[in-house]
């Protein structure tokens, strides 16, 4: 533990700006789970939920994206997300995510793309390895 570089911690306060909900095209995967949640969140069930906002990559599930890459919940006039409260793991664990927390250079390219990264409330090593734990991709 105490090799690690964020071993004093690290910031990071979301602002809800949408920023790592757009942009290049990629995947947000969602296991039954997050599927039935978000569906329950949306007032649906949860088989129509799956047919319109869910695509089958390999043998794992993944949101929808609009052609532009932006994330299908993300509203476009607000830039916040629409399911937030019932967001997937995947999105509850940024910036916690082992790819930005190889190195410290990779943490600073993350919080230049992310304005609540490296800012606001102070996550502990173990705070942070417990998001990290719950990320699955």
């Amino acid at each position: 533990m105490a090799d690690r570089w964020y071993r004093d911690g690290l910031r990071f306060t979301c602002t809800e700006c949408g920023a790592c909900c757009s942009g290049e095209p990629g995947y947000v995967w969602v296991n039954k789970q997050e599927a039935q949640d978000i569906a329950e969140f949306m007032d649906m069930d949860v088989e129509e939920f799956r047919d319109r906002f869910v695509r089958r990559e390999g043998n794992r599930y993944s949101l929808i994206e609009y052609s532009d890459g932006d994330c299908i919940f993300l509203d476009p006039k607000t830039r916040g997300c629409s399911v937030y409260p019932a967001r997937p793991i995947q999105c509850r664990t940024w910036p916690f995510w082992p790819s930005n927390l190889t190195s410290r250079k990779a943490w600073e390219e993350t919080c230049r793309e992310c304005p609540g990264a490296g800012q606001g409330k102070l996550y502990s090593i173990d705070q942070i390895d417990a998001q990290r734990a719950r990320k699955r991709v």
